[in-house]
């Protein structure tokens, strides 16, 4: 009986992998169908269900919750054109940089190659496989942390629970729904669905896998994020070594040699967009080497071998019934468009950006005005203009007064500002917000609204505040009963020693983001050190110039601010130096590359620890490279070393090094 369950299970996954993978179905529906039942019926006589067996794709028993799921790489976001200029700016950049990377590392990066492909319009997800067998799938999050949704994944039919590879890898792509499906469930059942983006990620995001797969969902896989035991060098061969392996990948791939071609290409496949099952808003070109890929690098969000060509958004008209102003964490007031509800793109508007007080003069939108509305980047609904010759009821009052705090408005540039930045509310509530957010000072369960609450009802007006905080006031509050005080008591004493680069982002230095604030952190060490850089010393570091330096020595320059800083440092807040914990350690100042399979822990962990001790993980191996760590199959990487003279260190060698041998 068992060695007929195996039999079922080998055919159906042969079955459905030729079926969603390659679209060459090897049987009729019927027999698939009647294969499938005989395999149920076995399981629910036997009680054995085989880990690969198809029948986990019906959904299992709803979730509590959904848990976080940390990736074993980053997910990044991508920067995005729109034009012709735009395209080709990127192209020259990149090109740039390489001969810059050659100039400077005595390198031969070959001249760059392009490879274009659609720009799925759904959710991004991120499925890890070991020893052949899929045993964890995440949306992306915030590319970093995402959440975990392996029963979801496993109904959808196309992606293999089992896979040739026996490496661990993870692999990135995007679930969708295909616009046939959504009108079948739209004509058929109970359930309407406005839209295939929404009812996919609201599908792959419902506590019940049930859901789930009575939406059947389909998937395009992408890229190879993270992988062991294998060693692949361009985007052709990634997306080849993909389609070997059964995992679905979209039949739209171009090459080319010129960025000037690839533009050609975009405006060819955008006149087809109509014409495919499924939703694509751009397309993403990439540099095909994936060693160019290394040298080029990443922005804190992006990285810079890739970029999204977005095609032009469905547009609308609305007709505009108010305009209120919300002030931000820096006091800037942001006009709200109040618009008549309106369907567009599957969804339905009623608010609208219009960014700036230059922006509304610009466009002419008046109260009763009718206005264009595009969703930008499909997704933030914008107003274009009003529609020409159109002729409102009344203007947009400019507001001379706070709408929050009734102070005096200041009009600097483009935009209108409270001058209140000592007591308005919401920017008191919005920095306080910032400065406990994951990036900055971390405090759990410390939210937006908690924020506004603080504020509001126990007039909170300083970051410094926080910590004068009793386990009582919360306790007052509105839904904070002991436990959710305890834990954010707890985390507000732990944020009191994160590293110095979180607590320069969270005091939130005008023009100084998370990435400026590691780089401020990792040049000066202390907090001492930043708070008296000269010009000279700020300006010396890269992405640092003329505006971002002096925005930094004013703002520490401020009284009020140096006496909110003393005052956090008199309740123990004390960021933890990066460069004294740097100098502590063998690794500081050395550039490391990491090849091959390590036993002890993944690459991209080992990688992770040699920045946390101050040295630089680097992707490939040049004159400047200190030392290259060697695990099993290191290939071309160890080569390179041992024909450059470059030490090479074993994993056992690598710990013993750095103090932590087993």
């Amino acid at each position: 009986m068992q060695q007929r369950m195996q039999e079922l299970v080998k055919l159906l996954n042969e079955y459905a992998r030729a079926y969603y993978a390659f679209d060459a179905p090897k049987v009729s529906d019927a027999q698939y169908d009647a294969l499938f039942d005989e395999l149920l019926h076995l399981e629910q006589e036997t009680g054995i269900v085989l880990p690969d067996s198809p029948t986990q794709r019906v959904g299992s028993e709803p979730l509590s919750a959904f848990e976080q799921q940390r990736h074993l790489a980053r997910l990044w976001s991508m920067d995005k054109v729109r034009t012709r200029e735009g395209l080709l700016e990127w192209g020259a950049r990149v090109e740039r940089l390489r001969a810059e990377y050659n100039t400077q590392n005595g390198a031969m990066l070959p001249k760059p190659r392009y490879a274009l492909e659609y720009k799925f319009d759904g959710l991004t997800i991120n499925l890890t496989y070991e020893n052949g067998k899929l045993v964890r799938g995440a949306t992306r999050g915030n590319g970093v942390v995402g959440e975990a949704i392996l029963p979801q994944i496993k109904t959808i039919r196309c992606i293999p629970l089992t896979i040739p590879f026996q490496g661990k890898m993870e692999v990135q792509g995007e679930c969708y729904m295909r616009l046939s499906v959504l009108e079948e469930l739209n004509r058929t059942g109970e359930e309407q669905l406005k839209n295939a983006r929404n009812a996919a990620a609201g599908a792959l995001r419902n506590l019940d896998p049930r859901v789930t797969a009575r939406r059947r969902l389909d998937c395009y896989l992408y890229n190879v994020g993270y992988i062991e035991g294998k060693t692949l060098s361009d985007q052709v061969e990634m997306i080849g070594f993909l389609r070997e392996n059964g995992l679905p990948v979209s039949p739209f791939l171009q090459t080319f040699e010129r960025i000037e071609d690839v533009y050609d290409a975009i405006c060819a496949a955008e006149k087809t967009r109509e014409t495919l099952d499924f939703l694509i808003d751009g397309m993403v070109v990439k540099v095909r080497d994936f060693a160019t890929r290394t040298a080029l690098g990443a922005t804190d969000r992006s990285p810079r071998w890739a970029i999204a060509f977005k095609f032009a958004a469905e547009e609308t008209t609305a007709i505009v019934r108010d305009v209120t102003w919300e002030v931000g964490r820096t006091g800037k007031l942001t006009p709200r468009a109040h618009l008549e509800p309106v369907e567009l793109a599957g969804a339905t508007i009623s608010h609208a950006t219009l960014n700036n007080w230059d922006d509304i003069q610009r466009k002419h939108v008046g109260i009763g005005s009718r206005v264009f509305l595009r969703r930008s980047n499909d997704v933030i609904p914008e107003i274009l203009s009003a529609v020409e010759g159109d002729v409102p009821e009344r203007p947009v009052e400019k507001p001379q007064r706070c709408p929050a705090c009734g102070a005096h408005v200041e009009h600097r540039g483009v935009h209108l500002y409270c001058t209140n930045s000592l007591s308005c509310p919401p920017q008191i509530a919005a920095r306080l917000a910032h400065y406990a957010s994951r990036e900055a000072m971390d405090i759990e369960t410390f939210s937006e609204k908690t924020a506004a609450q603080l504020v509001e009802q126990l007039g909170l007006s300083t970051i410094p505040d926080l910590y004068d905080l009793k386990a009582q006031d919360f306790l007052a509050l509105p839904g904070f009963k002991e436990k959710k005080v305890q834990n954010l008591m707890d985390a507000l004493a732990q944020s009191k020693h994160r590293p110095l680069g979180a607590f320069l982002f969270a005091i939130g230095i005008p023009g100084v983001g998370a990435k400026t604030a590691r780089d401020l952190a990792r040049r000066f060490g202390t907090l001492a050190a930043v708070r008296t850089a000269t010009w000279e010393q700020l300006i010396a570091i890269e992405d640092i110039g003329d505006v971002v330096a002096s925005s930094i020595l004013a703002f520490f320059a401020d009284p009020s601010i140096a006496a909110q800083i003393d005052r956090l440092l008199a309740h123990g807040v004390s960021p933890v130096p990066e460069q004294a914990q740097e100098s502590a350690s063998p690794v500081a100042g050395k550039t490391i590359v990491v090849t091959g399979t390590m036993e002890r822990m993944g690459r991209r962990e080992i990688e992770a620890l040699i920045e946390r001790l101050g040295g630089k993980a680097a992707g490939s191996v040049s004159k400047k490279t200190d030392y290259v760590l060697a695990g099993e199959n290191a290939g071309s990487k160890l080569e390179k070393a041992q024909a450059l003279g470059v030490p090479v260190l074993s994993e056992e060698k690598f710990f013993e090094w750095i103090g932590e041998a087993e």
